[in-house]
């Protein structure tokens, strides 16, 4: 694991990387506008997809890396990542733009102008909570690239039954929430909803050309 801090136009940014041994892809996610990259989602992937040829770099946001407890508007969101991408693509290997929750929507706006491989929305906010009228299935129609959205049964934020059926894949953690949380007594175990996110990003990045 290395740890490089990049200058961008929003102030530094910091990826953490957790390499393959023999790298194909490189994955590169973001955190959502109120956690870090210690969200269980994104420290599960960064265990799990090296070891199938996919090096995973968990991005820092600048307001995150400044110690921020707010995340600054999306436009500014966008271009921090834009500052990010060129380290990203260093290692001369595809990259998968992705995040969780505001992460994702950045990897969405951004996705055609970048020239990403693929997209990874987690959690991805569809709509604000009790709020299904302000939609925001544009952005993610918008991707430009192939997407894969893993959603908790149980998010409030966007159940996967709100989604429209477009070109992008779904799957389901079920009883899951916006962190992938689920509760104690769930059929689903806490390690399973995990192994199911993992399982399908794994499958999804192998089946990418």
């Amino acid at each position: 694991m290395t740890t490089e801090i990049i200058s961008t136009d929003a102030g530094d940014a910091r990826v953490t990387w957790h390499p393959a041994p023999r790298p194909r892809l490189v994955l590169a996610v973001s955190h959502g506008a109120g956690g870090g990259i210690e969200a269980r989602d994104l420290r599960a992937l960064a265990g799990a997809l090296p070891a199938h040829g996919v090096s995973v770099a968990l991005v820092e946001q600048p307001w995150r890396v400044a110690g921020k407890k707010l995340a600054p508007a999306p436009k500014t969101l966008d271009t921090g990542w834009r500052g990010v991408w060129p380290a990203l693509t260093a290692p001369g290997l595809p990259v998968i733009s992705g995040g969780r929750s505001a992460g994702a929507r950045v990897a969405c706006r951004t996705a055609a102008e970048l020239g990403a491989h693929a997209v990874l929305a987690l959690s991805f906010p569809l709509h604000p909570p009790g709020r299904p009228e302000k939609s925001r299935a544009a952005e993610l129609l918008g991707a430009g690239a192939p997407t894969l959205v893993v959603q908790g049964g149980n998010d409030p934020f966007g159940r996967p039954a709100e989604f429209p059926e477009a070109s992008h894949e779904l799957v389901e953690v079920p009883g899951a929430d916006h962190g992938f949380a689920v509760p104690k007594r769930a059929e689903t175990t806490q390690e399973r909803a995990l192994g199911i996110l993992t399982d399908a990003v794994v499958r999804w990045a192998a089946s990418l050309g």
